[in-house]
């Protein structure tokens, strides 16, 4: 693999964070895909390990915005997050098959008794391609079945299933691009207005200000009834040390559908902490 000035790229290590974590940081400032031969993404997917971090992980606290803060209204949030790749050998259509595990927890820990507000669980089966043209990589798209729920009974129970698709790609010399869209199923007992609320899909754009240093994503949801239900994320990351993969994190949640409890419910909740991206390119 070539070597750049400064620093030696390994297939090993420092194969950046997330999903196209390998996009924005190669020198230079320009998308790393859009050079990216068939050769290369293959030679990086067959070096890293199989278990690997899935989403990021973080953990990290604050308030509302909308009201005065206090120990009712004021929590830490945390989400663990991995996946497992099941084989390496090309399956059909040059696909790969693969499990993968997400929990986000919502913890009142201000409170006396410190009790857990929520806890949301999402395993998912799925399979993933990437995509080329003219032997280049110019994106993953990738088939899941998912299951999310908060583990409670009766009146307390919020699940749904869903069929979803993704496809995540560059878009300009430092943003990517993610349009994920679902067919939901099994979701009507529990929770049947959901999808006022949810929606059929979300959009994320991921810009790199400075390469490995600054970064801001934004997220958007957009409920299926004719109003102003959704939901909008956006985080800032600032990178705290040059040889570690963790980040200082600024998150604003606004809208509705944070929690599967209280999707009904709008927050604004503004909270900051640490956030640890894999070391490893999840290149399917």
């Amino acid at each position: 693999m070539k070597q750049f000035p400064g620093r030696r790229l390994t297939m090993t290590r420092r194969i950046t964070p997330i999903l196209w974590g390998a996009i924005f940081f190669a020198p230079g400032n320009r998308a790393y895909a859009q050079l990216m031969s068939k050769r290369v993404a293959d030679s990086l997917f067959n070096a890293q390990p199989s278990f690997t971090i899935y989403k990021d992980n973080y953990f990290i606290t604050g308030t509302t915005l909308s009201q005065k803060p206090d120990k009712y209204n004021s929590d830490i949030k945390y989400q663990i997050s991995f996946q497992q790749l099941l084989t390496k050998t090309v399956l059909p259509f040059h696909t790969y098959l693969f499990l993968t595990y997400s929990q986000l927890a919502f913890w009142d820990v201000y409170r006396s008794s410190k009790p857990f507000a929520e806890i949301n669980f999402n395993p998912t089966l799925g399979l993933a391609k990437r995509l080329y043209r003219n032997d280049k990589l110019i994106g993953v798209a990738t088939m899941m079945l998912e299951h999310e729920s908060n583990g409670r009974d009766s009146i307390y129970s919020r699940s749904w299933n869903r069929l979803s698709f993704t496809f995540q790609g560059p878009v300009f010399n430092k943003a990517i691009l993610s349009v994920k869209g679902w067919i939901p199923f099994a979701y009507k007992d529990d929770n049947p207005d959901l999808l006022q609320y949810e929606g059929y899909g979300e959009a994320s754009l991921l810009y790199s200000f400075i390469p490995k240093k600054f970064l801001m994503d934004v997220t958007f949801r957009k409920g299926s009834a004719w109003d102003w239900r959704g939901s909008a994320q956006t985080q800032i990351y600032y990178r705290l040390f040059k040889n570690d993969n963790e980040y200082l994190m600024l998150q604003w949640f606004q809208g509705y559908g944070e929690s599967l409890i209280s999707y009904q419910k709008k927050v604004s909740m503004l909270r900051i902490g640490v956030i640890i991206k894999p070391n490893y390119s999840s290149l399917f």
